[in-house]
């Protein structure tokens, strides 16, 4: 008998479909809503930032499904961080992978892990180069990221364990940029069901069982430890916990959009702010105020020692001297907070 095509085709089991709607959302609504997309999205290309892995391969299956359907050209980038032994192997394997699922382009490209930060944040550094350089080299408009609840979990969990401010717990965002997360709402258990249900072999990296690193610590002991003894729900209580974070921070951003023309003034040395104005309001949006008016003017992130430091010098005047901070200073003058670009030559003190 000839060979049945329909044989050969994924089982469309609870995970399946729940990863393809997890796609298919994200490719009708968010391509939209991104103020990077083009005008129409009718044969736009996408690019799956893709590992192998179990996560990102059944986001390379789904959007390879979803994408013809949705109008829209789908591609792969494979980055190859040189850091496991025959990592260009496994690189190659997962391209491999992507090309027989229909992705086209497929792009592979080896990056440099080295940097401040340790390793994790160096791989992490030199993979989002290589997926923006890839973006901008094939025009793509968006590339697909393989993030699930589970790692928006442990995010907001580390955050907790080091002190983060709400920035920091709000973890991953849905989509930011460039940049599209569908799987922010499916766990990780699922996509390795997606992979089994879909016979597709992914790729397992021994380095996310290894207890050398943070995250793995949290995954293995402490995520475990909680569920045990909170009881189930706890990594989507933590991902609901940043997604109500990034809607106090919109409202937060949308005030700062109001007032921020009033508030601020340019000058030749960099920008000051009126200190009556500022103070009229709650201490906690001065604060938002302070850092996004700091990072838009000299591209820096503020620390909170460094916030409270400049907002005394709203609240708490009293002839205090200027501030000498990472980048830029900041000093009262009469009825103004004025911050400025620091000389090159100078060394930012701690306040």
């Amino acid at each position: 008998m000839p060979d049945d095509p329909s044989a050969r085709r994924p089982r469309l089991t609870p995970a399946v479909a729940d990863i393809r709607r997890a796609v298919r959302k994200a490719l009708a609504t968010d391509l939209h809503r991104s103020a990077d997309a083009p005008p129409s999205i009718g044969g736009a290309l996408v690019l799956v930032a893709l590992s192998g892995g179990p996560d990102s391969l059944a986001l390379a299956a789904a959007t390879a499904f979803e994408a013809p359907r949705a109008g829209v050209r789908a591609g792969a980038i494979v980055v190859d961080h040189g850091l496991q032994q025959d990592s260009a192997g496994i690189a190659d394997r997962a391209a491999g992978q992507a090309r027989a699922l229909g992705l086209d382009p497929v792009v592979v490209t080896r990056v440099d892990v080295t940097g401040p930060g340790g390793p994790e944040s160096a791989a992490r550094t030199a993979r989002y180069r290589a997926i923006d350089a890839a973006l901008d080299e094939s025009g793509a408009s968006h590339a697909l990221l393989a993030h699930t609840l589970d790692d928006q979990a442990e995010t907001v969990l580390l955050g907790l364990a080091r002190g983060s401010g709400a920035a920091s717990l709000q973890g991953m965002a849905p989509v930011s940029g460039r940049y599209l997360r569908p799987l922010l709402g499916i766990r990780r258990a699922a996509t390795h069901r997606f992979c089994a249900d879909s016979d597709l072999v992914p790729w397992l990296d021994p380095q996310n069982g290894h207890s050398a690193y943070t995250r793995v610590r949290v995954r293995q002991n402490v995520m475990p430890v909680l569920e045990a003894e909170l009881g189930p729900g706890v990594a989507e209580a933590l991902a609901r916990t940043a997604e109500q974070l990034r809607e106090d921070s919109d409202a937060f951003q949308t005030m700062i959009d109001e007032v921020i023309e009033d508030l601020v003034e340019h000058s030749e040395a960099g920008i000051s702010v009126s200190v009556p104005a500022l103070e009229a309001n709650p201490v906690a949006l001065q604060g938002r105020i302070v850092r996004f008016v700091v990072q838009s003017e000299f591209g820096v992130a503020l620390e909170r020692v460094h916030v409270r430091a400049i907002l005394a010098l709203v609240a708490d005047w009293h002839g205090q001297k200027p501030l000498d901070l990472p980048g830029f200073t900041a000093a009262r003058t009469g009825g103004r907070l004025v911050l400025s670009a620091a000389p090159a030559s100078s060394a930012p003190d701690r306040p």
